[in-house]
């Protein structure tokens, strides 16, 4: 697809979800879509699995067998996504009618196969609300392994849109040089960096992918306060055991979002402890100037001495050879969506 605006609004959007409601949370996301339009936005992001939001209870949830972390569990696979489902599409007709692309973090449920097993998601949904793909996260980090399953190749992508490259990463996949690289080696301009909350050490990784890059990224985190816990949450003393982010008192998940320059610089933010939508100027062209003295998959590169392989075939968990059964992968056209790298 050609690039039909180079320069244009993009927005972080620093939000709380309506704690493990997935009707009411979508019900928000499409409001602050129509807000972020309204204000100019045709790029808006959303932080990590902010539908229904970040199970920050993990961290003091450890014990596999206990009743109230198993009744939690059952909470979010009820009120997490499916990919596609009704849910998704209202964001995608949000997207559509505001004009806008969306690329928004999920808890996303396995319903075709196992059945059993969430995800931690990021959705990129085209200006016309044309589902793009998905992007599972690789590797859930530390206690996040209780809960989600690991993403295959097949969301390392980077979408050819009409404003510019885009792609994305979700958390400590920042830190993952050759998931990086995979990015960098397609030509990514603009990057989503999600995050539950961006306190400095995210910043440092976030800024240092901008640089890297050579892109613009837009970094996003959530915004929540114990306050937005209902009392009758089963781990909601838990959720004060995530660790201090370096909030105000009360402050769960203090944000820190804002937008950065392909040079590592900040375009706008970041904003910390309050819930608020980060604009900033994507300028494409910025891009290509950066690129002078630094291009990590190009000319400052020596493919002679290194090369990276990656497998971006879905994985499925069974594979059936039967003409009656036919092949999961040809029944399941979503994870084979990203052809636009």
């Amino acid at each position: 697809m050609p690039i039909t605006e180079r320069k244009y609004t993009a927005a972080a959007v620093q939000a709380a979800p309506v704690w493990f409601d997935l009707q009411a949370t979508v019900d928000k996301a499409v409001a602050l879509i129509q807000e972020a339009a309204a204000n100019g936005a045709r790029l808006i992001a959303f932080p990590e699995t902010w539908v229904p939001g970040y199970p920050s209870y993990i961290y003091g949830s450890a014990e596999w067998d206990h009743a109230e972390s198993k009744e939690v569990h059952r909470l979010l696979m009820e009120n997490s996504l499916t990919v596609p489902g009704p849910e998704l599409d209202r964001i995608r007709k949000a997207a559509a009618e505001a004009n806008a692309m969306i690329v928004i973090g999920i808890n996303e449920r396995e319903d075709r196969y196992s059945r059993g097993t969430l995800y931690n998601s990021m959705v990129y949904i085209s200006d016309t609300g044309e589902l793009l793909g998905v992007h599972r996260k690789l590797i859930p980090t530390h206690a996040e392994r209780m809960i989600w399953g690991s993403g295959d190749g097949s969301g390392l992508h980077v979408f050819d849109t009409n404003l510019g490259r885009v792609g994305g990463l979700i958390c400590w996949e920042h830190w993952m040089p050759l998931t990086r690289y995979a990015m960098h080696a397609q030509g990514e301009q603009v990057h989503i960096a999600t995050w539950p909350e961006v306190p400095e050490l995210h910043h440092l990784a976030s800024r240092s992918y901008a640089f890297e890059a050579r892109s613009f990224v837009i970094c996003v985190g959530s915004y929540l306060t114990l306050d937005q816990i209902p009392e009758e949450f089963p781990r909601r003393e838990a959720m004060l055991a995530g660790g201090d982010f370096g909030g105000e008192p009360g402050v769960l998940l203090p944000g820190g979002s804002g937008i950065i320059g392909p040079d590592g610089d900040w375009v706008s933010g970041p904003v910390a402890n309050s819930e608020v939508i980060v604009y900033g100027e994507i300028d494409l062209d910025r891009v290509n100037e950066e690129q002078l003295a630094f291009d990590a998959a190009g000319h400052y590169n020596r493919t002679d001495i290194f090369q990276l392989t990656v497998d971006d075939r879905p994985q499925f968990p069974a594979l059936w050879l039967s003409e009656q059964h036919g092949s999961a992968g040809s029944v399941d056209p979503v994870r084979e969506s990203g052809s636009s790298s």
